[in-house]
């Protein structure tokens, strides 16, 4: 049993590396997404800008440790905003537990994110970041609840929440 599991485990990393090969993935930070001019910075002025945590997380899209954001558990109504350019990006009517450790909702503001093909874990990924600044929010999944079945998991440090 053991020989056929990895024998199928080597066979598995060898098709995703094959993969990988073929779409030959671009490694592409925040920092070189488009972004709208006003908000076309430097990497030393987003430094200024941003906390290095934040920076850490919107310009070189990094992410937070589980259950160590404080939004995580936020309960009050309102809107949650690209802690880069204040862009609105959910509501807190869209956000739900998820157990997963992480700010998550199940529908975003329109037009307010922009997704990108992610290859950092071999197996592809949705990673979606502020349609403003091009900061990295964090990734979309399909295992959401209804009705749009999406679970947009965002890293705390990125947002920035306004109560109404």
């Amino acid at each position: 049993m053991n020989h056929f599991l990895s024998r199928r485990v080597f066979i598995l990393v060898l098709i995703m590396s094959i993969l990988k090969i073929i779409f030959n993935p671009i490694k592409v930070l925040a920092s070189s997404i488009s972004s709208k001019e006003e908000w076309n910075f430097s990497k030393e002025e987003w430094k200024k800008r941003l906390t290095p945590e934040a920076f850490y997380i919107l310009r070189e899209e990094g992410t937070e440790r589980a259950f160590s954001s404080k939004l995580n558990n936020e309960k009050r109504k309102g809107i949650y905003h690209c802690a880069g350019c204040d862009l609105p990006l959910f509501s807190s009517d869209k956000k739900y537990d998820s157990g997963t450790g992480w700010p998550s909702f199940w529908d975003c503001i329109e037009g307010s994110l922009e997704n990108k093909v992610d290859f950092k874990l071999i197996v592809p990924r949705t990673e979606y970041h502020c349609s403003r600044c091009g900061g990295h929010q964090g990734h979309v999944f399909n295992d959401g609840p209804r009705p749009t079945g999406k679970r947009y998991c965002n890293n705390g440090l990125a947002l920035r929440f306004e109560a109404n």
